[in-house]
């Protein structure tokens, strides 16, 4: 990527929605890919590897380090972690892979007082992460994760009493909401590094969203006349109920500059799974934004972000960094005593550290909280990104269509997993596709979709390559001669340098250029079932 100090400005003019589009200052189509800065204002249990059982929302979790070491330690942690956790070589990374934005998470406890005042020390720390993204030329996204009161009543929202007050009780809370959008409002009215308010993260879900869609429908309204009556410029973006995924609310255009916000991460990723938002972004000509997704294994990944680039969605992923995970591009390397720390949360052990030696491992932990000391995960930003070195999944082939992304002469699609395209899909070690069902579950690798190839059917692929290199491919089967796969990269046929028993290993006699490129893989004589591609960037020779 080119170094940000000498890219044009993206920050001319605001951006905006126009004729169904999300589009810059200078009016060219954007199509936002970024990742969420979630955990930082708003810590959840499961970025701590804490359990249901343990503290889960930011109130818990701090009452539970004030349990460990005290109230003023306590304080001197939480002040430092928010100084620390992210910084300005976080935002550089982000800029360098690629990524145009980063989505906010803010709690209001952060930026109102006890009173309902402003918190400038909370703002400060909102306004130094602008700095850094303009430096950088990062848009952002602000998210009111945690409103007053609370929107969810789960512990994402850092709701007092674990029920949405904001809608339950409403009064107070929903004053103080409005102000706070008119507080943000003031502040960035003129920032153009800022491209829209996310008014509230994931409304109503679980039954409320039954009770009180119509509470939340006149508060958005509500919202949104504070704003314009400050700030007649920035995008504003309505996430549906139900984790964001209930659209039924939508039936109106509230403000012609606005998009809808959806999230995904646990049903299947193709198109079926998307079509219903697309048709309502189709009928009110508003742009949608996928505003989370991720934490699923390499293979969903990589599947699902190609789905949202080929249905025109920008995305966010989520989150950009936590605790020992291998979902997110950084991961805090737990320190020594760490377990003890968890399993005193989790109740599983009776015996709490003593205040000393959980003031030393949770210093430890802010320290491994530098991205430079933590351990980064490559692999999942070359999946999201679906850039080589990586994995592709046979089944994750584009989503063009037929005679753009596959050709089969007969198919049997596999119920309940891109039932729209005419592939023969098979699953060969369960009964079909497995997803994770939470946030925090471990990325699993041992369940794969197989494609199955017949005579003359073929399946193709897009990969990202950064620098110009010469470009390999392991094609994987499980099933049939891998011989009989011809491999081709932008309508070239890649020449073969071995085989084995269940892989047909290929490379590029020359150098391919950066930038996009469609890889085909094409069966000779079948059937063939194929398992993946293994896609590896050799040298430039």
């Amino acid at each position: 990527m080119p170094d940000p100090k000498t890219r044009s400005d993206r920050f001319e003019g605001f951006g905006h929605v126009a004729n169904g589009e999300l589009v810059d200052g200078s009016g060219n189509v954007l199509r936002l890919r970024g990742v969420g800065l979630g955990n930082w204002f708003l810590p959840e249990g499961y970025m701590w590897k804490f359990e249901p059982d343990g503290p889960l929302s930011p109130h818990e979790i701090e009452d539970f380090v004030v349990d460990l070491v005290g109230r003023e330690r306590g304080a001197r942690f939480w002040h430092e972690f928010r100084d620390r956790f992210i910084t300005e070589a976080d935002i550089a990374r982000i800029a360098d892979e690629g990524f145009d934005h980063v989505r906010l998470a803010l709690n209001s406890r952060l930026l109102l007082t006890a009173d309902g005042g402003i918190d400038e020390a909370g703002f400060a720390l909102v306004d130094r992460l602008i700095g850094w993204c303009r430096a950088h030329q990062l848009w952002v996204v602000l998210d009111l994760h945690g409103a007053p009161g609370g929107q969810t009543g789960t512990n994402i929202d850092d709701s007092p009493r674990g029920v949405p007050d904001l809608f339950i009780t409403g009064g107070a809370y929903t004053t103080r909401t409005i102000d706070l959008w008119r507080a943000i409002a003031t502040r960035y009215r003129d920032e153009t590094a800022v491209i829209a308010y996310d008014l509230l993260n994931e409304p109503l879900p679980n039954d409320y969203q039954f009770t009180y869609a119509d509470a939340l429908a006149d508060l958005y309204q509500h919202l949104t006349k504070a704003i314009r009556e400050i700030d007649p410029n920035h995008v504003i973006i309505y996430e549906g109920t139900h984790w964001s995924n209930n659209w039924s609310i939508f039936t109106q255009v509230w403000d012609p500059n606005s998009m809808l916000q959806c999230h995904k991460y646990w049903s299947a990723p193709d198109r079926p799974s998307v079509q219903g938002y697309l048709d309502i972004s189709s009928e009110l000509g508003l742009p949608v934004y996928m505003g989370e997704t991720g934490e699923n294994n390499l293979d969903w990944m990589q599947t699902a972000f190609q789905l949202y680039e080929e249905c025109s969605m920008s995305w966010n992923l989520w989150p950009w960094k936590k605790i020992d995970t291998v979902t997110s591009p950084c991961s805090i390397d737990p320190p020594d005593g760490w377990s003890d720390v968890v399993n005193y949360a989790r109740k599983r052990s009776d015996a709490k550290p003593d205040a000393e030696r959980a003031w030393t491992i949770l210093g430890d932990l802010l320290d491994r909280l530098d991205i430079t000391r933590c351990t980064y995960r490559q692999d999942v930003v070359n999946a999201v990104m679906r850039r080589a070195p990586l994995r592709i999944p046979a089944s994750g082939f584009g989503f063009g269509g037929e005679g753009v992304s596959y050709k089969t002469s007969a198919a049997v699609p596999m119920p309940g997993f891109r039932n729209d395209d005419s592939v023969t899909l098979v699953c060969p070690t369960s009964d079909g596709p497995s997803f994770h069902h939470n946030h925090g579950s471990p990325r699993g690798e041992d369940e794969h979709i197989v494609v199955r190839l017949g005579t003359g059917d073929w399946v193709a692929y897009e990969v990202e390559v950064r620098s110009v290199a010469r470009l390999g491919v392991d094609a994987v089967v499980v099933a049939g001669d891998p011989a009989a796969l011809m491999i081709s990269l932008d309508d070239e046929a890649i020449p073969c340098i071995g085989s084995r028993v269940d892989t047909v290993q290929l490379m590029t006699d020359d150098a391919v250029a950066a930038g996009q490129h469609r890889l085909k893989v094409e069966a000779r004589t079948g059937p063939v079932d194929l398992l993946r591609l293994d896609v590896i960037v050799g040298s430039q020779e």
